[in-house]
């Protein structure tokens, strides 16, 4: 009796494959199980190499895609503001895309906060005006596309995954910055965001939405409500879109709807005061602040006084 036996001459059986480290790099990539599974065979089970080649395969085809769909539309996505725990740095940025399903989609909203921590920290780093008592920071497109992300990679590779994910193109439009000067420690930072997160406005995270806000404050009483004051304040540069701060000179508008001065418009939490009288009160003032709202045209986004702008650079 004659026996045969059949052997197997690939590279790597499926029994070999360890499929604890299938499922953990599935879950860490996001990828299918079959790009996981070739992955982990081309590298002989080792998963570091696996996830950098799977990166590499996507980072290429993100490209790609990004390159087909430039030009599209993108009138939808989200606003993010982040203010460092101390209160002392803080960023807002707009990265849109092409519809609200994808605004919702967590792979972008991820892409959102990386661009927000991304620039924060190049604000942290950012020269302090030796001018002014703060330095407000303005990046465009082309800068924002060169700061480093959190993976090491350029924010520009980081979109470029993130469109092979969702299959939209995806644009970062805007960010601005403020940092305080450290010496002065009455300046603090706050920002909001609607529609309000259930984080709760946490200091150091991210805040999505669809509108936000970014103000300089100083405390004149250094009282510790203030964070609260600075958040309410926000909330109504948010509801009441006002183009200026304002000061001496600005004469109240005849129709309080059409009041444009930030100072002489009627608080939104309280209507019986003004904004002035209200910051007087709680011994604040306002140095200068940035709204944002998603998809709006404006021919003056991204202009700040000359003396107060810091380029980005690699």
């Amino acid at each position: 009796m004659q026996m045969i036996r059949y052997f197997h001459c690939g590279r790597i059986c499926w029994a070999n494959l360890n499929k604890s480290l299938l499922a953990k790099l599935r879950k860490k990539t996001g990828y299918t199980f079959a790009n996981c599974k070739k992955a982990l065979e081309l590298h002989s089970n080792d998963l570091a190499k696996a996830e950098s080649w799977l990166r590499e395969q996507a980072q290429a085809q993100g490209w790609e895609k990004a390159t087909k769909l430039e030009g599209r539309p993108t009138s939808q996505g989200l606003v993010a503001v982040l203010v460092d725990v101390a209160g002392r740095n803080g960023s807002m940025v707009e990265v849109n895309c092409e519809t609200d399903f994808v605004a919702r989609n967590r792979a972008f909203q991820s892409v959102v906060e990386g661009i927000s921590e991304a620039c924060l920290k190049f604000i942290q780093g950012a020269p302090t005006s030796t001018i002014h008592p703060f330095t407000k920071v303005n990046l465009d497109v082309d800068q924002l596309k060169q700061l480093p992300s959190a993976k090491g990679s350029s924010l520009a590779d980081e979109v470029a995954l993130a469109i092979h994910t969702v299959g939209e193109n995806i644009v970062i439009r805007r960010a601005v910055g403020f940092k305080a000067k450290e010496e002065d420690s009455d300046l603090f930072l706050s920002g909001y965001i609607h529609p309000t997160p259930l984080n709760n406005l946490v200091l150091g995270t991210p805040l999505l939405g669809r509108y936000g806000a970014l103000v300089v404050l100083k405390d004149g009483k250094n009282h510790d409500k203030r964070e609260l004051l600075g958040r309410q304040l926000c909330q109504h540069i948010v509801g009441m879109n006002p183009r200026k701060v304002g000061g001496e000179g600005d004469e109240p508008a005849k129709n309080p709807e059409d009041e444009h001065c930030l100072l002489l418009q009627e608080y939104l939490l309280d209507p019986s005061t003004t904004v002035g009288s209200y910051l007087t009160e709680n011994g604040l003032s306002v140095l200068d602040f940035t709204r944002f709202e998603c998809g709006e045209e404006n021919g003056d986004l991204g202009k700040i006084p000359e003396n107060t702008a810091v380029k980005a650079t690699n």
